[in-house]
């Protein structure tokens, strides 16, 4: 897996494929491999880069506080090494949040913005207090406790029976590095509230969402379809919060449907 020397950290990548760049941006608490089930349908004719976030996966963690922009600045450096001008931006949950990041800062490199099972709200009072307690129980208990008591709401309740991903989707959670998972949720707790930029958006914009999602359920979905002109509302059944994993077929149909409609 390749790696590059960015901003201090070492951070490590994966880049298959040749056609449009298409940039997958993982949730918490995973790594780029939870992308694993696009690479077959998508790198024929796109060049996928998955990154592992700082603190995340193989990349190198940095303790206290990451804030998402600070991701979103990893990742436009990434491509600026790979020489990559513009790509498609896809990111599920905290990487939806970053994608909007990203957006905000270079709007010049965004082709167009894929969002899943994400939140464009910043945090209430409560909610953010609650976001410092978890990262706070992190390094208490570890991630392993924290897998344990939390991966059944990441997932539908017939994903449950799925084995070969729930066993995936375990590992990736109980093997990040407590450190980093603690520095994102301190960094999220801070993340801005992206509202008010959701009208500004005139690029293809794709919303997708498990129809049994626990944490951003459809109504939170809508905020971003129903603002961003022109947006598309994908709702996928029989999933919850990961539908690229629960459900790969149906979601790679429906980004491979939105790619083709704008040649992308």
């Amino acid at each position: 897996m390749p790696q590059l020397s960015i901003r201090g950290i070492q951070l490590h990548y994966d880049d298959h494929g040749k056609g449009t760049p298409v940039v997958f941006v993982h949730g918490h608490p995973f790594n780029r491999t939870m992308w694993r089930y696009q690479v077959p349908r998508f790198s024929a004719d796109h060049r996928l880069i998955m990154p592992d976030l700082r603190g995340y996966g193989r990349t190198d963690v940095v303790p206290g506080r990451v804030m998402l922009d600070e991701m979103a600045l990893d990742i436009l450096h990434l491509l600026d090494a790979l020489q990559i001008d513009t790509a498609v931006f896809c990111g599920l949950s905290m990487g939806g949040q970053i994608v909007l990041d990203f957006f905000r800062l270079f709007p010049e490199k965004v082709k167009a913005l894929v969002i899943v099972d994400s939140d464009a709200r910043g945090e209430t009072p409560d909610s953010r207090a609650q976001r410092l307690q978890k990262a706070d129980n992190i390094i208490r208990t570890g991630m392993r406790q924290h897998t344990e008591e939390t991966i059944h709401q990441y997932i539908a309740a017939a994903s449950l029976a799925n084995k070969p991903m729930y066993t995936h989707l375990y590992e990736m959670m109980s093997t990040t590095n407590p450190e980093g998972a603690a520095a994102a949720h301190r960094g999220r707790a801070e993340r801005r509230n992206h509202q008010s930029i959701l009208s500004g958006i005139h690029l293809p914009s794709l919303i997708v969402v498990g129809e049994e999602d626990y944490f951003t359920p459809r109504p939170i979905a809508r905020i971003m379809s129903d603002n961003i002109p022109g947006a598309q509302l994908a709702v996928i059944s029989g999933a919850g919060h990961l539908p690229n994993m629960e459900t790969p077929e149906a979601f790679n149909d429906i980004l491979d449907s939105f790619l083709r409609q704008h040649n992308l």
